[in-house]
């Protein structure tokens, strides 16, 4: 018996992140992520920024209202899977978010505390990052810093792996439930990064450095792969891994070409996957309060 267009439906992720204009960063790549993953992408943009790949010229914040109004619409319609959080650029946009974590009871949330672009443009302001730690890190699955971000979170300089690890577990002790701490900004050919969780287990991953100037939107990229494997059921170490493989094959698929002035984007498109499918379920009543509408 053939089956139904209605029988299945879409894996969702829904990003809440800011917009850039030249594509490689910001929403553009996360949906880029999650179409190249086999998943079905949504947004709710935080911010409009205008930049390339030397730098950013503008930024351009979303009001707190039409922020909530597309998380509402997305959610209380479509329903997503997993969120991933990028851009957040004033505490009322911090705020914003962490309310609609309760409102819609939003699971497998990957948090990446963006805050400085690879140009090193600052993309959010100093009163918002203490608002962040304390509103949203106890409310999302993992918390994803690069060495920079985590720096700034922790207020000193991070050198080594040694004080890698300490800073992980410093900011677990701020609320986090976990962090995945990325290594790539650290000196040396090779690269590594760090899983800490709440019950107390490390994992290291470490692999040799691709050599590319290609690495605009490396962060966004990651933290919606994480998201997106998250949503098709795996457990948070088998979904970081799987996020940093497709990381490092765009990567490797793009280092060769030329995009731009300054740093260009991965290959997001290298390999994509067929849409994946699940069984549908019938929603129930759209209600406010669920993640999923079932």
């Amino acid at each position: 018996m053939t089956s139904k267009l209605s029988d299945f439906e879409y894996t969702r992720v829904l990003s809440i992140a800011g917009s850039d204009s030249s594509g490689g960063a910001g929403v553009q790549a996360d949906l880029k992520t999650v179409a190249a993953l086999g998943c079905y992408g949504m947004t709710a943009i935080t911010a409009l920024t205008a930049q390339n790949t030397v730098g950013v010229r503008a930024i351009h914040g979303v009001p707190p209202q039409m922020l909530r109004d597309q998380i509402d619409a997305v959610v209380e319609d479509l329903g997503v899977h997993a969120v991933k959080i990028g851009m957040l650029h004033s505490s009322d946009i911090v705020r914003t978010v962490a309310e609609a974590i309760d409102r819609h009871a939003l699971k497998s949330v990957v948090l990446d505390p963006v805050m400085v672009a690879t140009s090193g443009a600052v993309l959010i302001n100093d009163p918002a990052i203490a608002v962040l730690v304390s509103e949203l890190f106890h409310r999302v699955t993992v918390v994803t810093p690069n060495l920079d971000e985590a720096s700034l979170l922790v207020g000193r300089p991070l050198a080594n792996e040694d004080a890698m690890e300490v800073a992980a577990r410093e900011l677990i002790g701020r609320g986090a439930q976990a962090v995945l701490l990325k290594g790539g900004h650290l000196p040396g050919n090779r690269v590594s990064d760090l899983l800490v969780t709440r019950d107390g287990a490390t994992h290291w991953m470490r692999a040799p450095r691709i050599m590319t100037t290609n690495t605009h939107g490396t962060g966004c990229t990651l933290s919606t792969a994480l998201a997106v494997h998250l949503a098709l059921g795996c457990p948070l170490l088998e979904a970081v891994m799987a996020a940093r493989e497709f990381v490092r094959a765009a990567l490797r698929a793009g280092a060769s070409v030329r995009t731009g002035h300054g740093d260009g984007p991965l290959n997001h498109g290298y390999a994509p996957y067929p849409m994946r499918l699940r069984p549908f379920a019938p929603p129930a009543a759209t209600q406010v309060g669920s993640g999923v509408p079932r």
